[in-house]
This record gives C-alpha cells, structure tokens and sequence, in this order.
C-alpha cells in the first residue's frame, strides 16, 4: 500500500508544478482539467501525510523504550499503545480513499424518469418520484431545472427530463438508476385492491465541453412550434427544437423555454449526456470481460426498489435495507437510503480489490 500510496503523493507534487507553469496558464482547458485533479487528490494527500507521520511517531516512541529512565519508557509505552490503536484505523481510512474513483462523481446530472407498466397509476408514481427528487434536491441546495415534460391530464408524468445541477450530485444519486415499483390501491380502484405498477429513473452525469466533442455535422436540427398549456405564444412561434444525432440515432427534444436558443442549448446538454453514457458503458464493457461482475454500475434494466404504501415501507433489493417511513422518503429524506448504498457499494468494491 506504501507504493500506492507515494505514486498519489508524487502526481499530488506534480500537479503543484503545472498549475504554476505559464505554458499551462495560458491554457483555459488545462487548468480546470488539473485544477480538478488536484482538488480529487487533496483529501487523500492529507490522509497519506498523516498516515506517515503516525508511522514516524511510531518508529521515534519504539525507540524511547530502549531508555534507561523510567519515566521516559513509561511514557512511551501509553503513547505506544495509543499509535497502534489508531494505525488500523487510518489504514481503513486509506484503504476507502484508494478504491478507483469515479470520475464523474462531481458532475451535475440529467435525471429521466418514465412511467412504466401501469398506465395512469405508472403515470402518478413517475410524478412522485420526481417530486421525491426535487425535494431532495432542495434540502441540498441543488438547482433543478426541467427540460422536457410530457404530463397526463390527472397530474401524472409520462415522462420527465430535467437537469440537477450542483456539487457532487452524481456521486449522491447514480445508484438511482433502475426500475422503481410501487405497490398502492389506486384512487379510481372501487374495490381496494392493490396494485402494481412501476418506473423507471435513470441517472446520466452531464457531459461538459471537455469530456465529449458533438461535431456540428453530426447533427439534424429542427424547430417546431410546441405544443401543451402556455398560451398563445406556445402554437405561433418555432421556438420547441428536436436534435438528432445522425451516427448514433439519438434524438432530443425540448420546448420548455419560449426562446429556441435556450431549448437547443437544453437539448445540447442532454444529447452530450447520453453520449458520454454510451462512451462509459463502452469502456465498462471492455473493463467487465476481465472480471465477472460489474460493481455498482447502477443497470437501469434492474429493479432496484419497492415502494409499499399498505405498510409504509421503502425497500432496497440490492443492499436489503428496509424503512417503515415511506411518508418522509418520499417528501425527499433520502439520505438515509442513498449512504447506505453508498457504504454497500464500496464494501463491494473492496471485496473485489
């Protein structure tokens, strides 16, 4: 670990030298890349000289056993017992901080939430669920903006786009991807039978300029005048604007703004969203055939949560936990849910290291 270890502390050092190179400066593009670099490896820097100084203490107070005084040697003996109980513990510490880190964890993300089987009551649940997010969302000062919805005339979502914008939320929210299931008695059920029915979340990192390059060429655009509530302007001007991303098929659209440059700059960032997610799955597929599982990869196709109204209960598939608070969930108290995923996943990853 002690090599792991000073391979992160030289990178450190040598991000200290490029940051104040003048050749470097003058580049825009090279100083966020290792501006951001150096910000990651920080907290791990610090734990690492930490890490050696306790070693260096240890190594210094095992020396003061070998003294004639006895005073001094007692001394020694409590500040020894002392070190070697917190070294395990540092180790672990470190040991956390070493697993590979997710480059995408800073990023802001796209979150898409779609309703499944169910009809109307699947239509409900997605608004739920949305609303589940945003509160989250609130109590952590993120922005949420939506960038395309397709609701239903009883207050449900067919479907919703929208982009959650603040530090570390993909870090927070990317084991949200999946099939989410509840089990409720609908309002229009006469006989008060439950029903099932489901949504789909999926959580995609926001690309940025320097992560993936869209070429002009590349892409069909058209505008349209948009449709739904919003009054005159919304069926008399070409403002709504659908991009296809010809190699790939890919489509988006937008027509949340009455402005048709803000809806394609809206359309832009989710098109360079779900380019970088293929990029990623690319390079995890490539990644998985030299190992038998992925970890943590949050495979949308999975059903990864139930949601029980009779019993008041959240349920977690993957990591098993279980809360009787369904209420406070889906008012956006989520964080009990998502550390705990997050402490599941990273034992995973451990396990496999």
């Amino acid at each position: 670990m002690l090599d792991k270890l000073l391979v992160i502390e030289n990178k450190y050092e040598e991000l200290n030298s490029l940051l104040g190179d003048p050749k470097v400066l003058s580049v825009p593009q090279d100083v966020q890349k290792y501006s951001r670099e150096h910000a990651e490896l920080q907290p791990i820097v610090e734990k690492i000289r930490e890490y050696k100084r306790l070693l260096s203490d240890l190594e210094s107070t095992e020396e003061l056993l070998g003294s004639g005084d006895p005073e001094i040697k007692d001394l020694a003996e409590a500040e020894l017992d002392d070190l070697k109980k917190r070294r395990p513990l540092l180790e672990d510490e470190l040991k956390l901080m070493l697993l590979p880190v997710d480059p995408r964890d800073t990023k802001s993300v796209i979150l898409e939430i779609r309703a499944g089987t169910g009809g109307e009551e699947a239509a409900l649940f997605a608004a739920s669920l949305f609303r589940m997010y945003s509160k989250y969302a609130e109590s952590k000062r993120w922005k949420v903006e939506i960038i395309n919805m397709n609701s239903t005339g009883l207050g449900g979502i067919k479907e919703v786009i929208a982009s959650i914008e603040g530090k570390g939320v993909y870090s927070k929210l990317k084991y949200e991807s999946g099939v989410h299931r509840v089990q409720r008695v609908p309002a229009t059920e006469a006989s008060g039978r439950i029903h099932t029915s489901a949504a789909t979340v999926a959580v995609l990192p926001e690309a940025e300029d320097v992560d993936i390059k869209v070429d002009e060429k590349d892409l069909r655009i058209d505008t349209f005048c948009a449709s739904g509530p919003g009054g005159q302007g919304v069926n008399t001007t070409y403002s709504a604007v659908r991009i296809v991303h010809v190699p790939t098929g890919l489509t988006v659209q937008c027509q949340d703004e009455r402005s048709q440059i803000k809806n394609k700059d809206k359309a832009m960032k989710v098109l360079r969203s779900r380019l970088y997610e293929i990029e990623m799955e690319r390079q995890e597929k490539e990644r998985a055939q030299q190992r038998k599982s992925q970890v943590g990869t949050g495979d949308r196709s999975e059903r990864i949560r139930t949601y029980n109204y009779p019993q008041n209960r959240v349920s977690d598939h993957r990591n098993g936990l279980t809360l009787h608070k369904l209420e406070q969930v889906l008012e956006g108290q989520m964080d009990e849910i998502i550390e705990s995923l997050v402490t599941y996943f990273n034992a995973e990853k451990l396990k496999e290291l």
